[in-house]
């Protein structure tokens, strides 16, 4: 029967595995101090079809989960019998993908007997803020972008937040990866989306990426896109010569503008002197001198993760397997992979 030693080390040595999309990753911490974090990406294969398959990448997860794990264990100088817990995500992701490193994290918690930590895909980019102040302590507040999710929430407790504000159709990573293939650009859509926009200027009249007139903070990204699509439909149409470096800026600028806005309010407002960022969007360059410039003149402190630490990683799950494991928030064995999983649950 699997029953592993739940007594609580205040700084124990985590291994965390990722596996939700085309990156397989492991990382090793101890306590708050990070000691590996290691990646084998797929993105190279997946950038032939344009976008993440499926399949590829749960074969690619396959192959590489063994490796990653040995390797971060390698460049911790650790063994697997010293870890105190091993952290995984569960969700939300590619289901496939996200069985292989759910499988191989039970086998190994198992095998070693010790807690399996079950970590929400989300609430790691949320925890990889502590990754940089490793003394950061809520209340704060959170801007989260990525591929899948928008929002401003309210950090009140380590385990408790309250959402603002968030979007009411696309989220802010979409909209850059379906204006990267309008404009022609290759995968990974949003950072290709911001090397272009550095050679544009914010010429191009585009709405913001903000629903006016309504009693809740809301953004929309769904008009954003529809307006860069017919922006340079209707240029081609006509035979006129549209930038798309200008196009690329004026997005760019369309759609982070409103959500360091509405963060920097959410924090005057609240009342709290720190405001902390996370999800793969936050690795744009653009998005991070507005809102680092936007906190300075308000007299907040901001705080990033670096940028390998936005986009997916396994340093993020095991920071948030931390928070779990002091929690005594433990999984058993029949915890099962989740496509999609609420915003900030689990």
């Amino acid at each position: 029967m699997y029953a592993p030693n739940t007594k609580i080390n205040p700084t124990p040595i985590i291994l965390g595995i990722e596996s939700s999309c085309d990156e397989t990753a492991a990382a090793v911490i101890c306590g708050r101090e990070l000691l590996s974090s290691q990646i084998i990406s797929s993105a190279t294969e997946q950038a032939k079809y344009g976008g993440v398959v499926p399949e590829i990448a749960s074969r690619a997860h396959t192959e590489a989960v063994d490796e990653v794990v040995n390797r971060a264990l390698k460049e911790a100088g650790i063994t697997a019998n010293k870890l105190g817990a091993v952290a995984v995500t569960y969700g939300a992701g590619l289901l496939g993908a996200l069985l292989v490193g759910l499988s191989f994290a039970k086998g190994l918690a198992y095998s070693l007997n010790v807690p399996l930590i079950g970590v929400n895909h989300i609430r790691g980019h949320l925890a990889a803020a502590y990754l940089v102040d490793k003394d950061l302590k809520p209340p704060f507040v959170t801007l989260l972008a990525s591929g899948g999710h928008t929002a401003v929430l309210h950090t009140r407790s380590y385990l408790d937040f309250k959402v603002l504000g968030g979007t009411c159709d696309d989220a802010a990573g979409e909209a850059f990866d379906k204006v990267a293939r309008v404009l022609g650009l290759s995968y990974p859509g949003g950072a290709n989306v911001e090397r272009l926009a550095r050679e544009g200027q914010n010429t191009v009249k585009l709405p913001a990426a903000l629903v006016k007139n309504s009693t809740r903070m809301q953004f929309s990204y769904s008009g954003l896109k529809t307006a860069v699509i017919n922006a340079v439909h209707n240029a081609e149409q006509r035979g006129e010569d549209l930038s798309y470096a200008d196009v690329a800026c004026s997005f760019q600028h369309a759609a982070v503008d409103p959500l360091v806005k509405k963060t920097v309010e959410c924090a005057k407002t609240l009342g709290v002197d720190v405001v902390t960022a996370g999800g793969g969007v936050i690795a744009n360059g653009y998005l991070r001198d507005t809102l680092t410039k936007a906190c300075q003149k308000a007299g907040i402190r901001c705080v990033l993760p670096e940028k390998k630490f936005c986009t997916d990683n396994a340093a993020m799950i095991a920071a948030e397997g931390l928070t779990q494991y002091l929690a005594g928030n433990f999984a058993t064995l029949g915890l099962n992979a989740c496509a999609q999983i609420p915003l900030i649950g689990g």
